[in-house]
């Protein structure tokens, strides 16, 4: 039944008209505020500078595109179904209330591959998580780890009820703490990724000065400076080339012929932009990417390259990781678990997905619904589509007179 119209009237909100909540909301009712998102990742310096933000992200993103969920396993360590749980809604659709759970994983990646070592916090739970171990995740948080203790550790987080990041003290039980698989590649201080961004520190510098207006001139006078008038001399005709340069629309001077002019500024070989050049490469090889990859041109074979060499040690590490924390002894018992699941289609051409369907129909791996659901189709409203029955082959033709375990040897001779 609709509801009638000072129904509507009544209960309607707009929040343009609405002056209680949307126009009188003074500074010390919402808390502070920021310009920027204040939870928002940041990367090192060194890192936003240079190329390695670009294969931070890349990476960030083709992690937090693979679903991650609090599932149930059979007796096979198979996956069985979804558990409807506060994890796994953090997981899958929020994980706290400023960061979807796409979000919230890429901001797990990022962080990981940036820092090194990350923690994943439970900022809201159930119950106590100190008291007991039966506890519900509600909110999750990614934090910076400070200082290590034998049993605990600090971490920096942010608070979403003050608006600030706030350095804790929590025990390691509680906190999933996740070490990155790449680090002796990523960040050990003489790793290839930390040489690879000093020389382009480097390279940035020497550009720098190279642009920086200076021509950086040496004036080989025809007499020797020694005596304070020579001096004088020399710093006299040096303001007038100054002058000269200076005043002229195009930067032109005259000098004496026995004047002798050298620039310095202009180097004919500089093999640093080389070195740049190796040391990514060396870095593509060693984390499993290629150019293409970054790019977005690369084929299938790279890409599955691309993500058993890169993209699954990580999520294995995440998962791992969550799955020894946020589950207790009596949780894995009951053979609950936190796996990943990345699509096997995704790189699949579209000419290939027919004969792809047609295999897994024909030999009962997959319904023709759960097909439907992979391509994007609303499921079929034919029971026939939910069942795994090859539909090349005929069904046999059931006699209802005859039952079952009843034989029929035609053969047999009656009895006398």
């Amino acid at each position: 039944m609709a509801p009638s119209f000072s129904n509507r009237i009544k209960h309607a909100w707009n929040a343009f008209t609405n002056d209680k909540v949307s126009r009188n909301m003074t500074y010390l009712d919402t808390g502070g505020s920021y310009g920027l998102r204040p939870d928002r990742v940041r990367l090192n310096l060194s890192n936003e500078r240079s190329i390695i933000s670009s294969i931070y992200t890349r990476i960030g993103i083709d992690i937090s595109s693979v679903d991650i969920r609090h599932v149930r396993l059979d007796e096979n360590n198979r996956y069985l179904s979804s558990i409807n749980s506060g994890l796994n809604d953090c997981l899958s659709l929020e994980a706290n209330i400023d960061q979807s759970a796409q979000a919230f994983k890429q901001d797990v990646a990022m962080s990981l591959l940036d820092k090194g070592i990350v923690a994943i916090v439970p900022v809201e739970t159930s119950l106590n998580p100190l008291n007991t171990a039966s506890y519900d995740i509600k909110s999750l948080r990614v934090g910076e780890i400070l200082t290590w203790y034998p049993k605990h550790v600090q971490v920096r987080v942010y608070n979403d009820l003050n608006g600030k990041k706030e350095d804790i003290t929590l025990p390691k039980s509680l906190v999933c703490i996740i070490e990155n698989p790449l680090y002796a590649v990523m960040n050990e201080p003489n790793s290839t990724l930390q040489r690879l961004i000093r020389k382009l520190n480097l390279l940035d510098a020497i550009d720098e000065q190279s642009s920086s207006g200076k021509l950086d001139l040496i004036i080989q006078l025809p007499y020797v400076i020694k005596s304070e008038a020579r001096r004088l001399q020399a710093e006299s005709r040096r303001k007038d080339i100054e002058e000269q340069l200076k005043g002229s629309q195009y930067g032109i001077a005259y000098t004496d012929g026995t004047e002798k002019i050298t620039q310095l500024n202009r180097p004919a070989e500089n093999n640093m932009l080389a070195q740049v050049e190796y040391l990514t490469n060396m870095l593509y090889g060693q984390l499993g990417l290629t150019a293409e990859v970054i790019a977005g041109t690369a084929d299938e074979k790279t890409m599955l390259n691309y993500h058993s060499r890169t993209i699954k040690p990580l999520l294995i590490a995440i998962t791992q990781g969550m799955k020894r924390t946020f589950l207790s002894k009596t949780a894995r018992s009951q053979m609950q678990s936190i796996e990943f699941f990345r699509d096997p289609f995704e790189l699949v051409p579209v000419g290939s997905i027919a004969d792809i369907a047609d295999k897994f129909t024909r030999n009962e791996i997959l319904s023709s619904n759960e097909i439907r659901s992979i391509l994007g189709f609303k499921p079929s409203s034919d029971p026939k589509a939910d069942q795994l029955i090859n539909s090349n082959i005929p069904e046999p033709v059931v006699d209802p007179m005859v039952e079952p375990n009843q034989s029929q040897d035609t053969n047999q001779q009656p009895q006398v």
